[in-house]
């Protein structure tokens, strides 16, 4: 066993990781406004001022799990206005397409215990393009595509600084920071390094008033005073630098126009005293926020090293075993990683799943949101919220969230997302099954789900509804923890089903509009997929019968039925509720198939598809026959149970057959339940055979959803042919867009209107290889369509899967298609084996869209990577 596999054995080498967020500005929890404008309350310019409520951001931050104490790195080029301690980036509003953050960094290295790090910071050594980024995007309409960092000329001349940033654990409670600045131009270049610490500010709020504090100690070392916090000296190796205190305090006078307070030294002190040498940091050398100042010429060409150590006390010479603790570090995440990766025998896909999994890792942070106080507001802080109006998230007073959570881009995203943790969770389990598994719990925790039974969503709306895939994870997580480790965790799926039922049971009462097994929900997840909102409010009993949220119900059903059929293998008694989904699923797969009578069903049998249905006032109904990945969900609503288990479940295997016999019309829904497959297996789908590869024929022809990248969300015919539809008066015109959105829908800054996504791309991938499992070369489909080549299914997930996996790979030109033809990023030593993980993927070409570091759920690669182990 690794050693890496061993620290993991010990939840205290995970008290301090990478959990500070890389933007707190612009988000829900710290809007304070009265009228819910959180992207402006809270802002970039005026974040260097503001001591935040309910977290704290930095680049390559890292703090305890309940962040008392903060770390992060800080650079000044000396020609910016302001110090680089905070990344930039684009509010909803500013964007053309919605947030975006312009600054270039990679995550290179991750260990599940953060016992080694490494990401790398391109920092330009000219002045920062601030003004011309918020500019030209403001200038650009929805049409045209963002204006990046890279777009702006600053690295033409390579004349920025890589500033590679690795950190180590001497032990659980001692952590060693390397930054190695390297100057990419023709000229030496100055550059200031500001290690920080500072304490999250918990004493303004009117609830104690304990506050830690960083003192002056001697030449290279802080004192770091808190009584929680076992970090008590901060270490320079560079000994002749300066120390700098001031405080984690909001500067009221500068952000609203307060009076001075008397020796005040705020949150921006070492700011104001760096760049424009002003009288801003505490003369007595104290405070609850401290730096060094180490200042070096950096040759062209050449690289300086920084060091520093936090450490749980005093050392005669915090240095002495440096190079051997990175080292020793070092080589056991290469060891770990040996391990992970025996299988996988390309360089260039081991390269790109270890950046995945660094990624995934890199994305932990501590999130904090107690809504009850959040809308009341604290003794020493008002919310003056205008309850009259729109008020964010007032049915979930409940909520107190205070956990490490796995972001789905800590710069874009830095809330969670329950939809995408379910995603992150499966990559997870292959690196830290444990973390995987606590990561799905803690969603179901009482003081996170609602009395009611609905899982939260995110932080923008808690409310929202996402598809409910967190019963897929959990037996996914489940069965890849078995694998890895030999035994089955029973406890963790038992616990996850007692509350999946609650949920379940919610969508159910809250999401089938009539009672009749048909499912809405509004966007699910899917934002711009329709041709209008899917969440607007219909009149007169008009609703929307939604052939994806019916579709991911019976996929629950399902899920749940084979999660107890598990468990009755060891407890009897889930057998009934075996029994119970089972049941569930063939009243969902009937409705599907007819909604009453004169009424058409999801299923269009002239177009082979499934689609959503609106239901008129009148009792009429009208099929919006919009191609899209709605109506390849039913796809994923599929499962195969192997003959033994049957024989384990006497009881399910009689209700089964008893309702089989008695209710043909449901016995027709269940495909070839009575043929069995090879090796004894049998097959639960809402698609039949003929129908199955009648959507396939269309899911993988060329001209409309198969790429060369893998399955666009909407089917390409729509590029020349929109889709056109009239409700209520407004003409709603859909084209195939495979890239960034042209609707502000859902803010515009997602698209699912052609480009590929990976979270549902991997589903199509597995419930491709469950067909196969069932039917093997029985079953075989021209591939692509119109090819005359016939394959059978696990060889056309493969070949999507290598699509998918062909965005972030090599091709023979040494082009990766995600760099959408940059060819700096394909051809520079210094950018091509950099890869970043994309939040969704140009339909056409793959370049990379939306947030950049959304390797939550497009680290699903790194499990495409890996052969097949569950």
């Amino acid at each position: 066993m690794s050693v890496e596999k061993q620290r993991l054995k010990d939840k205290n080498w995970l008290n301090w990781g990478p959990y500070v967020s890389n933007r707190q500005w612009g988000n829900v929890r710290e809007d304070y406004s009265p009228n819910g404008d959180a992207w402006r309350f809270a802002n970039h310019d005026n974040a260097e001022s503001y001591a935040y409520r309910w977290g704290e951001e930095g680049i390559a931050g890292i703090s305890d799990t309940k962040q008392l104490f903060c770390f992060a790195l800080s650079f000044w080029n000396k020609n910016d206005e302001r110090i680089k301690e905070r990344f930039f980036g684009l509010s909803n509003p500013q964007g053309n397409h919605g947030e975006d953050i312009k600054e270039l960094f990679y995550y290179l290295d991750n260990t599940p215990t953060h016992s080694y790090m490494k990401m790398v910071y391109k920092y330009p050594i000219n002045k920062f393009p601030y003004e011309d980024l918020v500019a030209e995007n403001a200038r650009r309409s929805k049409k045209e595509p963002e204006y990046e960092i890279i777009d702006t000329g600053i690295f033409d001349k390579d004349e920025y600084f890589d500033i590679f940033i690795e950190y180590c654990k001497g032990n659980i409670d001692d952590i060693l920071v390397k930054v190695t600045v390297c100057n990419r131009s023709n000229q030496d270049a100055p550059i200031v390094v500001m290690p920080t610490g500072w304490f999250r500010n918990n004493w303004k709020w009117g609830y104690n008033e304990y506050k830690g504090q960083l003192e002056d100690s001697h030449d290279g070392c802080i004192t770091i005073n808190h009584d929680s916090v076992p970090l008590k000296k901060f270490y320079s190796k560079n000994k002749n630098t300066q120390r700098v205190f001031c405080e984690n305090e909001t500067n009221n006078p500068k952000l609203y126009g307060c009076p001075e307070v008397e020796n005040a030294y705020y949150k921006d002190g070492i700011n104001d005293f760096v760049v424009h040498q002003k009288d801003t940091i505490n003369p007595e050398k104290k405070g609850s926020k401290g730096s060094f100042i180490v200042e070096a010429n950096v040759k062209a060409g050449g690289c300086e090293i920084f060091e520093f150590r936090l450490a749980p006390s005093e050392l005669d010479d915090a240095f002495y075993d440096f190079e051997n603790i990175f080292n020793a570090r070092i080589s056991e995440a290469n060891e770990f990683y040996e391990e992970i990766q025996q299988d996988v025998c390309n360089e260039d896909e081991k390269n790109v799943q270890r950046q995945a999994f660094a990624g995934l890792l890199w994305n932990k942070q501590f999130y904090h949101y107690n809504v009850g106080k959040w809308l009341k507001g604290d003794p020493n802080h008002e919310a003056p919220r205008d309850f009259n109006n729109y008020v964010r998230n007032t049915e979930w007073e409940h909520l107190h969230n205070k956990d490490i959570i796995s972001m789905p881009d800590k710069w874009e995203y830095p809330w969670y997302a329950t939809w995408d943790l379910a995603f992150h969770c499966v990559p997870y389990a292959i690196i830290d099954g444990d973390f995987a598994k606590n990561q799905l719990l803690l969603l179901t925790k009482e003081w996170y789900m609602h009395p009611n039974g609905q899982m939260p969503a995110y932080e923008w709306n808690l409310s929202d509804v996402n598809p409910p895939v967190h019963a897929w994870s959990c037996f996914r997580v489940f069965k890849i923890d078995e694998k890895a480790n030999g035994k089955p965790d029973l406890l963790f799926l038992e616990k996850v089903f007692q509350k999946l039922l609650l949920n379940f049971t919610w969508w159910v009462n809250r999401k089938d509009k009539n009672g009749k097994n048909i499912f809405g929900g509004g966007f699910l997840g899917l934002d711009n997929i329709g041709a209008f909102d899917r969440n607007m409010e219909l009149k007169d009993g008009e609703h929307l019968e939604q052939a994806d949220g019916t579709s991911w119900m019976a996929m629950y059903a399902l899920n749940m039925m084979r999660i107890a059929m598990e468990l009755a293998q060891y407890y009897q008694v889930y057998e009934d509720m075996a029994i119970k989904f089972f049941e569930h699923y063939l009243y969902i797969a009937e409705a599907m198939e007819n909604m009453g009578e004169d009424k058409e069903g999801l299923w269009n049998e002239e177009d082979g598809f499934f689609y959503d249905v609106l239901q008129l006032g009148n009792g009429e109904s009208v099929t919006l026959r919009l191609r899209s990945i709605v109506g390849l969900i039913p796809l994923f609503a599929v499962e195969i149970i192997d003959h033994h288990l049957l024989d384990k479940m006497p009881n399910f295997k009689a209700r089964m057959d008893w309702v089989l016999k008695n209710k043909p019309e449901l016995a027709n829904l269940v495909s070839h339940w009575d043929e069995e497959g090879s090796g004894r297996k049998h097959l639960m789908s809402i698609l039949r055979k003929t129908r199955l590869k009648k959507v396939l024929t269309r899911m993988v022809d060329e001209k409309e959803f198969l790429s060369s990248y893998g399955i666009r969300a909407m089917s390409k015919v729509y590029e020349e042919n929109p889709f056109v539809f009239t409700v209520h008066g407004n003409k709603n015109i859909v084209y195939y867009t495979p890239a960034e959105s042209d609707s502000r829908m859902f803010g515009g800054n997602s698209n699912w209107r052609g480009p590929i996504w990976f979270p549902i791309n991997f589903l199509i991938v597995e419930s491709l290889q469950r067909f196969h499992f069932y039917y093997g070369n029985s079953l075989k489909i021209e591939f692509p369509t119109g090819s005359g080549e016939q394959k059978n299914l696990d060889e056309v997930a493969s070949n999507i899967s290598n699509r998918l996996c062909s965005i972030f790979l090599k091709d023979e030109s040494g082009q990766r298609a995600f760099n959408g033809g940059n060819y700096k990023f394909n051809y520079d030593p210094n950018f091509k084996d950099y890869i970043t993980f994309f939040e969704y993927f140009h339909g056409d070409n793959g370049r990379g869209v939306g947030a950049s570091h959304q390797t939550g759920w497009t680290a699903t690669v790194a499990k495409l990577m890996k052969p097949r182990l569950a």
